[in-house]
């Protein structure tokens, strides 16, 4: 029984964080004296790591006024933290809208909609850029009937992970650690940890990663050089970007399914393959190393779900 887990709780906020630490055995087997650990965010309640900057943003914003129960939270997404807007919407009683790319998966859609939310379709053509314009649309034509905390330019995106994920991976490997690997999408994730990582006093280098061509099917990381590129984005932070092909993100997901029993999305797929090749360099080597890559959420959200009926026929 893992008791470090078995922990009371008085609301489903308090379940955000800590997510474990998991090393990889099988997909390293190129590399076994270089450790990887996969951080396990689809293990918050939301199942994914934008869990973090969503409560972060809510929390936030009914802290100072900007978010109050007369409003409607407004905020695009390509499925992630609009399940998170909801699910905290509901814990907190704050109504959430969403502007959503018609082609997002339909789990994402669904779980949104479970918890109350409304969901409102963009371009699926004009991708998460066509989603953001649209947002920016709603709230220009009725500014006093939303918030809209933006996700690419609001600083408690890379805050959450700053004083949460890169805090929690020292407390775990700040003896250790050597490199960070994590995808490029809103790039809280990235910004955020790489600064609390780069306070330690070890050496560590930061790796991000993002699709290698405009057309892609990672769903959730952005091609910088294509798209809207998020105001929160540093160039500076990390010390690297690897280009990762969607079909190699795809094989890697469905590897660590088949070997390590993660089943995980295709960003997640690719963040990992990123990290085994670092690792595999650091083995060749002989220089040693850890790394540490962030597993965004689990492989179940890009699946279409059965049709089931709440009414039976007997």
């Amino acid at each position: 029984m893992n008791l470090a887990r078995a922990t009371r709780m008085e609301s489903v906020v308090d379940a955000v964080g800590r997510t474990p630490l998991l090393r990889l055995r099988k997909v390293t087997a190129r590399c076994p004296d270089v450790p990887v650990y996969a951080k396990l965010e689809f293990c918050n309640p939301g199942g994914s790591v934008k869990d973090r900057a969503a409560l972060r943003m809510m929390q936030e914003a009914l802290k100072t006024g900007e978010l109050t129960r007369d409003k409607i939270l407004i905020d695009s997404t390509s499925g992630n933290t609009g399940v998170a807007y909801s699910l905290f919407g509901a814990a907190l009683g704050v109504k959430v809208r969403l502007v959503m790319p018609l082609n997002v998966t339909k789990a994402r859609k669904d779980i949104a909609r479970a918890f109350g939310t409304e969901i409102v379709f963009s371009d699926p053509m004009e991708g998460s850029d066509g989603a953001i314009r649209h947002v920016q649309r709603l709230v220009k034509e009725a500014p006093g009937l939303y918030y809209y905390p933006d996700q690419y330019s609001n600083p408690n995106n890379p805050l959450a992970h700053y004083f949460g994920t890169g805090a929690e991976i020292l407390e775990a490997l700040g003896g250790e650690i050597t490199h960070f690997v994590a995808g490029l999408g809103t790039t809280g994730t990235m910004m955020g940890t790489t600064r609390r990582l780069k306070e330690h006093p070890r050496p560590i280098r930061c790796v991000a990663v993002e699709p290698n061509e405009a057309m892609h099917g990672l769903e959730g990381l952005k091609h910088l050089a294509s798209s809207i590129v998020p105001a929160i984005y540093d160039a500076g932070i990390p010390d690297e970007t690897m280009k990762i092909a969607t079909e190699d993100g795809w094989n890697m997901a469905e590897e660590l399914a088949q070997k390590e029993g993660l089943n995980v999305g295709h960003s997640s797929g690719a963040n990992v393959l990123a990290a085994v090749r670092i690792a595999e360099e650091l083995q060749t080597s002989d220089k040693g190393g850890c790394v540490v890559v962030i597993v965004c959420d689990r492989g179940d959200r890009y699946f279409a779900p059965m049709k089931w009926d709440k009414k039976y026929l007997w």
